[in-house]
């Protein structure tokens, strides 16, 4: 079966789209935990700030949520700076403060801070 010249165009065009998408797909996907590096960077961005201990256990269950993202978090630890955390009015740990005062006291899900925050999860 002979193609005519209209139909081999179509069909190269087809591939070379094909082959150009995959490739956008392949270029700019998500990376395996860049997600959560973006969460992260979000909510610092939008000001929050997580106040914990190095002892406080469920400040290292909150820690360990955001895996090697947890650098993008603005954390405060309050073994370090014991004035901030006075100065805030810190009672118990960890404590995220929003921007506006508001505070979340204990251990917060990612789901609840992407609401609290409007950061998307991906």
């Amino acid at each position: 079966m002979k193609l005519n010249k209209s139909k081999t165009y179509t069909i190269g065009l087809l591939i070379l789209v094909v082959m150009a998408g995959l490739t956008a797909y392949l270029v700019f996907k998500p990376r395996p935990g860049n997600s959560l590096d973006y969460f992260a960077r979000c909510l610092s961005e939008k000001g929050l700030v997580m106040y914990g201990l190095y002892s406080c256990p469920h400040c290292q269950a909150e820690k360990e949520l955001f895996g090697s993202s947890f650098k993008y978090v603005n954390y405060v630890e309050c073994s370090e700076n014991p004035s901030k955390c006075t100065a805030e009015g810190i009672n118990a740990v960890p404590t995220w403060i929003e921007p506006g005062g508001e505070r979340l006291v204990g251990t917060q899900s990612l789901d609840n801070l992407s609401s609290v925050s409007g950061c998307k999860l991906n």
